[in-house]
């Protein structure tokens, strides 16, 4: 099994990897269909089924959708450029693209909320659909966000989720017990044998400037949500907050009297920054989602400007051991909130971490397994209810406590010698089965939970 640390860290834009990410990257792909196909089109038709259609406006999914239809992908993503063309496809009632000319597409009527069809594969499901002069269906892809911006279609879900198929790499490790054997084996660490597998197809040019790109772009999301202030928006009225505690952060730092546990609030601020831009539709990195952008940000800067000794010649060695953990609770379980609930996404990322700051910090192979569990374990069964779907309440706060949480099990792990009771296996497999027994209301719909029992108005 191998998933690349680009694939797990991806570039994109707020709020929601699954339910904005996702949809965008579906319509692209549908566009590559349609250049495929002989077939002559005239319009253009999109449907949301299950959560994307429950929380789509809270995420912007019906505007993510629109946009990849109209050519848009996150990864190079204008937002000037997209509320120009926004504004004309509503003025005309059409999308205009260089290959296929201009195809019919009234937003009201062509972009459906289906909340009655749910389709098969996966809670996160839509249809895209093309058609001829006379209106009928020419060509219709059904497409499942599977959490993190991961994209497959109905084939490709049936089909099993490891659908890699590029050449052998050196260190195939499918579930934790097979990468400390590998570990044992070769007397590589983590970070180690995953830089082998990355080097192994894209070489060491491209890892190492990825890698630097990916917390370049995550550490300028940190520095803007930390100067940043004002209302965000969708209807709540949430106030950001993270200037402020870092303006008051900054006042205390010369008084001798700071409490020991203000180094939570250092944390928390860096990771709030993070989800406060995800949550105005700012670039992040899914890490492993948008959901829980703010988790491994903070955790690294954390080490950066906190832990004496540190270095930035570690942030590669960070990533890849946080990669690796991520590879095997996607390859084993989920990163989908709609699918798992938050367990998936703010679990899934203080699992990776803590290994990667237990990494960079001197822990073993089985150190790090043990840090991964622990930050897991002590997230099973947080649900993820999001009010008004959209991502502020409680998912902002929510990633400066998954972060602390990080902290703290690479902090406990480093304690001990690796030896522990729950294998981070055995902690996979269990979020997997919780997730599956969780009802759909905790699972991203906005049916149940803080989204039914606060005012969302």
């Amino acid at each position: 099994m191998f998933l690349s640390v680009f694939d797990m860290f991806k570039v994109g834009i707020g709020p929601s990897s699954s339910h904005t990410m996702g949809p965008m990257v579906a319509a692209a792909r549908f566009l590559d269909l349609m250049r495929a196909s002989p077939f002559k089109f005239a319009g253009l038709r999109a449907s949301l089924h299950g959560s994307l259609a429950f929380t789509g406006v809270g995420h912007a999914t019906d505007r993510a959708t629109i946009l990849g239809l109209a050519g848009f992908t996150p990864q190079d993503y204008d937002n000037d450029r997209a509320e120009e063309v926004l504004a004309e496809i509503n003025r005309t009632q059409t999308i205009t693209l260089p290959e296929f000319g201009t195809l019919s597409f009234a937003p009201k009527s062509d972009m459906i909320f289906d909340y009655d069809t749910k389709l098969d594969g996966h809670a996160n499901g839509m249809m895209l659909m093309a058609t001829d002069a006379q209106g009928d269906v020419t060509l219709r892809e059904t497409y499942y966000s599977i959490g993190g911006g991961f994209v497959m279609t109905e084939a490709e879900l049936a089909a099993g989720k490891d659908t890699d198929e590029g050449a052998p790499v050196p260190f195939p490790f499918k579930s934790a017990t097979e990468m400390l054997q590998m570990a044992a084996e070769s007397g590589k660490s983590i970070a180690q044998m995953k830089r082998a597998n990355e080097e192994s197809r894209g070489g060491a040019a491209q890892l190492r400037d990825g890698t630097k790109r990916l917390w370049q772009v995550m550490n300028d999301c940190i520095n803007r949500g930390l100067e940043t202030d004002g209302i965000l928006p969708g209807g709540l009225n949430v106030k950001r907050r993270a200037k402020a505690i870092h303006d008051a952060l900054l006042q205390e730092r010369g008084q001798n009297q700071r409490a020991p546990h203000t180094i939570n609030d250092w944390m928390s601020v860096y990771a709030m920054a993070v989800n406060e831009e995800n949550a105005a539709g700012g670039q992040v990195v899914t890490a492993p989602t948008n959901g829980a952008a703010g988790v491994m940000p903070a955790t690294l800067r954390y080490y950066l400007d906190h832990v004496p000794g540190a270095s930035e010649a570690h942030i590669e060695d960070f990533l890849l051991t946080a990669a690796a953990i991520g590879g095997l609770v996607k390859f084993n379980a989920s990163i989908s909130g709609a699918e798992a609930g938050c367990q998936a996404e703010v679990g899934s990322a203080a699992a990776m971490s803590a290994a990667g700051l237990c990494a960079v910090m001197g822990g073993t192979p089985q150190q790090i397994e043990n840090a991964a569990e622990i930050a897991l374990e002590h997230h099973l069964g947080m649900t993820c209810d999001p009010v008004r779907g959209l991502v502020q309440v409680p998912c902002i706060e929510r990633n400066g406590l998954g972060a602390v949480k990080a902290v703290s099990a690479a902090s406990l792990a480093l304690r001990g010698d690796g030896t522990h009771l729950v294998p981070l296996d055995a902690c996979i497999e269990t979020m997997r089965q919780t997730g599956a027994d969780m009802s759909e209301k905790y699972k991203e719909t906005s049916l149940g939970g803080l989204a039914v029992n606060v005012p969302n108005c």
